[in-house]
């Protein structure tokens, strides 16, 4: 099998890439049967970004502070945990924004897309459901749209809830609201259309970010899952990943590794 192994900038991780380099071989990501990214999640979301377009399934290796998303690092036998994984498939947002100069952005959110107030003035947002209105008026810190895959990240620490992975649901889960007083969010089929409009810009301004893309100074965004777009991740068999959404709703005070 063809590996590409790439690394966070951290030394302990380019030092692991080093070791499995000089067992495995290397070949560049367009060239590769298999991309194993080794860092924590923030860099398995990069890695993501970076190579979803070449159809190519990862595999992740623990080597930073958080790891839901990665399998222990383990030098030996590679070949053999590749055959012996399981695979997830993940379907990332598509977020597409118009900011208050009319200029327009996209990206891709394989976690979760995020407004939040740039002031210490809430945002006054309007919240549009495939061209519905059903809140005319919210006033929030800001409001996400989350996949299962990121529902154990920003979306669980603002009080959303955790999604199994194969449940084809999207959470949308707003931040410290205001009013409706009672409004805890909602869960949505997969093939919604989110709509999020800035009611007072000028004075409310808000920001979007999608995973770590932020467009700041936005006006509406819109936000559906991306179609054809879908990356695969492989993971041991004793860290599937479906299991470990499914655990993380009885987890107490440790998280996932």
């Amino acid at each position: 099998m063809r590996f590409a192994f790439v690394a966070s900038d951290t030394s302990i991780a380019q030092q692991a890439r080093r070791k499995l380099v000089d067992r495995y071989g290397d070949v560049p990501p367009e060239q590769a049967e298999l991309i194993v990214a080794l860092g924590g999640d923030g860099f398995m979301l990069r890695t993501l970004h970076d190579w979803h377009a070449l159809d190519v399934p990862v595999y992740g290796m623990k080597l930073g502070r958080v790891g839901f998303l990665m399998n222990k690092h383990v030098v030996d036998d590679l070949p053999g945990r590749v055959e012996r994984a399981h695979t997830a498939s993940l379907f990332p947002l598509q977020m597409q924004v118009t900011d208050v100069s009319g200029k327009e952005y996209s990206a891709l959110a394989f976690n979760e897309v995020s407004l939040l107030r740039q002031t210490n003035q809430a945002t006054h947002l309007e919240v549009k459901l495939n061209g519905i209105v059903k809140l005319d008026t919210l006033v929030c810190d800001g409001i996400l749209v989350s996949t299962p895959a990121g529902s154990t990240a920003y979306n669980l620490s603002a009080h959303g809830p955790i999604l199994p992975l194969d449940a084809n649901v999207l959470a949308l889960t707003p931040i410290s609201p205001f009013r409706p007083r009672r409004w805890r969010g909602a869960i949505l089929p997969h093939r919604t259309e989110v709509v999020l409009s800035v009611l007072d810009p000028d004075k409310r301004p808000v920001s979007a970010t999608a995973d770590f893309h932020e467009v700041r100074n936005v006006l509406t965004v819109a936000i559906r899952q991306s179609g054809g777009e879908g990356v695969r991740l492989l993971f041991d068999p004793e860290h599937n990943l479906e299991q470990r959404i499914l655990d993380e709703q009885f987890a107490s005070e440790q998280p996932a590794d």
